[in-house]
């Protein structure tokens, strides 16, 4: 009967949207005349031909992300932080719990089952990486990549065991610790372009991505003939590790077993 009656909620709710839909048109419906604001965006993300007034990204989104607010996204980087810190807050005091003689082959789903998780969980990082890495390029990026990413580990606490992944070294204080250096390093990037101006006598901005007419001073925006859009591919590359090992840690904590918390035994 619950189930009835939720589907019927379903049907009804898309019945009722797409009714909004039809009847609200085009208040609803964004037109295509493209904002003013957007249009500067669109102009100055990628614009080489105005080396003041451009992030050198052609993906706008990633611009106004890590460039044009780029200080209201380290706050927001600093706040999942933080949560994750709560999060451990919450789980101090439990004893690790790793039962003695543990066969870890009884543990976990089928051998087929684990056989294609072996398969799936290395392809899952190497896209999630490749969304970090192209985010500065195509529509992604660090926090994109290492949610992504995240997945692998969900996969193998579910199929494999938490203590597949603790016998490996994914731990709670491993994690933290990539997390940390993440965080390190988007501080630092933060910091690179600024410290660099005030090494060449010259004015410069924290934050500060390529050179404006007041501080003229960047980021290199290419590698070897590679565009990687100065700052942004750096920060893209320190918040994948960052949200992946916040994830992860979350994770393993939703994972601990009850009697842990009860004072079972030690490792």
């Amino acid at each position: 009967m619950k189930r009835l009656v939720g589907l019927v909620v379903i049907i009804l709710f898309i019945l009722a949207f797409s009714l909004l839909l039809v009847v609200a048109g085009g208040s609803i419906v964004p037109g295509r005349e493209v904002r003013g604001l957007a249009r500067v965006y669109l102009n100055t993300s990628y614009n080489p031909w105005s080396p003041y007034f451009t992030v050198n990204s052609p993906e706008s989104v990633t611009s106004v992300v890590w460039d044009y607010r780029g200080l209201d996204t380290v706050f927001e980087t600093m706040v999942f932080y933080l949560a994750i810190i709560g999060s451990i807050a919450l789980a101090r005091g439990y004893r690790k719990y790793i039962p003695a003689k543990l066969d870890y082959s009884k543990l976990g789903l089928s051998v087929i089952v684990k056989t294609v998780t072996r398969i799936t969980a290395p392809l899952i990082i190497i896209v999630a990486a490749s969304i970090a890495l192209h985010g500065h390029l195509t529509p992604g990026g660090g926090f994109q990549g290492g949610a992504t990413g995240a997945v692998a580990p969900l996969l193998i606490l579910i199929i494999f065991s938490q203590y597949y992944l603790i016998r490996r070294g994914v731990r709670k204080e491993s994690m933290l610790i990539v997390r940390s250096l993440g965080l390190t390093g988007i501080g630092i990037t933060a910091i690179a372009v600024f410290l660099a101006g005030l090494v060449a006598g010259v004015h410069a901005y924290v934050l500060q991505n390529q050179a404006k007419a007041t501080a003229p001073v960047s980021a290199p925006a290419y590698i070897d003939n590679q565009l990687i859009s100065g700052t942004l591919w750096f920060f893209n590359i320190f918040e994948f590790f960052a949200v992946l090992a916040g994830f992860t840690i979350v994770l393993l904590l939703l994972t601990i077993p009850e009697r842990a918390y009860q004072g079972g035994g030690g490792e």
